[in-house]
């Protein structure tokens, strides 16, 4: 991994974690003001029912989509650059964002879910749920895709990518980049809507979901990640429901 192009990947993963980690600092903080433009952080991440509200929203999650996403699709990247010896740096960001575009459109999809929940006041501004029921309905939804047909062949593209590429190499590197995006949102979709369950804003919980999604895409561990996941996803869901009662 030599050059520019994985220069420019790596700091722009770096920069979407650093604005995540200013965007999620104590409430403390910032009423203390002990960082420069704590005021800008604050106002970035509050949510308020209006068009500059959805906007808001929707750039934190394509931020997080950025930071979480980006290094679970770091062995296919590479891998594609194996495979053309000859690829040109530009290629290769008309793969990563073909990749990208795929998980902008479904920030579009988080805010819109995470707005219809503000106002019926399931979530806090920061996106926490308020419900016990809401969440103990997304990680039975999330437990239980862990085990579906989707996930198993999203996921046996995700930890095959020579062969996934080599399947619509003619297609260029954006449409690649599109198909990539696709297959990994298959995989990851149902987690990452577990951040209205630990915290939208939460670093604790996007790092341990990162690291979760990076190992669950590898071809050897990951398939000791998923169906144990699974299993305690559901367990989970149980205990907080349980406990709504």
């Amino acid at each position: 991994m030599t050059g520019w192009h994985w220069l420019a990947l790596f700091g722009g993963i770096l920069a979407a974690w650093a604005v995540l980690f200013a965007m999620a600092l104590p409430a403390e903080m910032r009423e203390a003001g002990m960082i420069y433009g704590a005021e800008f952080w604050e106002s970035l991440c509050t949510v308020t029912p209006d068009a500059a509200g959805f906007l808001r929203v929707f750039l934190m999650w394509v931020l997080m989509s950025a930071a979480m996403m980006a290094p679970t699709a770091l062995p296919a990247f590479a891998t594609y650059e194996e495979l053309s010896k000859t690829t040109s740096s530009g290629r290769f960001a008309h793969l990563v964002w073909g990749y990208l575009v795929v998980w902008i459109g479904f920030s579009v999809i988080a805010a819109s879910v995470q707005m219809a929940l503000f106002a019926a006041d399931l979530v806090t501004t920061f996106g926490d749920s308020r419900s016990v029921l809401l969440s103990a309905f997304l990680l039975l939804v999330a437990g239980g895709y862990q085990f579906s047909t989707v996930k198993e062949a999203c996921l046996s593209k995700c930890r095959a990518p020579m062969m996934f590429f080599m399947q619509h190499w003619d297609e260029g590197a954006l449409r690649n980049g599109v198909r990539l995006g696709l297959v990994c949102l298959g995989c990851c979709w149902a987690l990452m809507l577990l951040a209205f369950v630990g915290g939208v804003m939460n670093i604790a919980f996007m790092g341990l979901a990162t690291v979760i999604m990076v190992l669950e895409k590898l071809p050897d561990i990951g398939r000791w990640v998923t169906r144990p996941l699974g299993f305690a996803l559901i367990g989970g869901a149980v205990f907080v429901g349980v406990g709504a009662f």
